[in-house]
């Protein structure tokens, strides 16, 4: 079936933004005088759980972190991820996560080409807006028919909801769409809304189990609206 739309991932799909987003949970962590502190490596095994709130909460069960005991316990993860929230956009603001190499030329490729593009995410709307303003200007918000983002929908990703969402604003059928993902996660839900996927890994995902997906590459570098068409007829 001829592809007809894109749906884009953002974290780690539009940019690499994942260890701007670790380095924000520990300035908030330090902001807090909690004395936690997520390297690499953790945080990598902690991506496992998406959004933001739920990954403190899954971080202080698997550690079994005394503020468990709390009982101010869901005060203290909301506020810790407002403020995770406002550092990570201070450092989009500053023009610390760019794109990544080749998305801005597939985004300006599918406008050239008429075809409709549009946004399944599990992260907070501000973070989407910010993103996009600080990096393709403001206007580039109504170029995506739609942006389904982490406040739009019950369940985030690997269920399909914020796909399933997407899907119903564009009225198009999942085989005339592409999703373009980043983890494990992504693969999942885009496949549970029946869409094909293609993954570019980065240095937070690559390794993870992609089944499902029509390929797996390291880079959109050089990548053509084509070449996407190609791999969509592989479905």
């Amino acid at each position: 079936m001829t592809l007809k739309s894109l749906i884009f991932d953002v974290d780690g799909t539009l940019a690499d933004t994942e260890e701007a987003h670790r380095m924000a949970f520990n300035d908030a962590f330090q902001a807090a005088e909690l004395g936690w502190s997520w390297g690499v490596a953790l945080y990598k095994d902690l991506l496992a759980v998406t959004g933001g709130k739920k990954r403190i909460r899954f971080f202080l069960e698997t550690t079994n972190d005394p503020a468990l005991s709390r009982p101010d316990l869901d005060e203290l993860i909301s506020n810790l991820h407002a403020s995770k929230t406002e550092f990570f956009i201070n450092r989009l603001k500053n023009g610390q996560v760019p794109l990544r190499p080749g998305i801005e030329q597939l985004i300006l490729s599918a406008r050239e080409q008429k075809m409709p593009i549009s946004i399944a995410t599990t992260t907070t709307p501000i973070n989407v807006e910010t993103l996009i303003r600080v990096n393709l200007g403001d206007d580039a918000l109504n170029w995506f028919e739609a942006i389904g983002d982490g406040g739009k929908v019950p369940e985030l990703k690997p269920e399909p909801d914020v796909y399933n969402w997407v899907l119903e604003k564009i009225n198009l059928k999942p085989e005339e769409t592409l999703a373009l993902e980043d983890s494990k996660n992504g693969v999942v839900a885009a496949r549970g809304a029946n869409i094909p996927v293609l993954v570019v890994t980065n240095d937070y995902t690559i390794g993870q189990d992609f089944t499902g997906a029509l390929d797996v590459l390291e880079t959109y570098d050089g990548l053509t609206l084509e070449d996407l068409k190609a791999s969509h007829a592989k479905a």
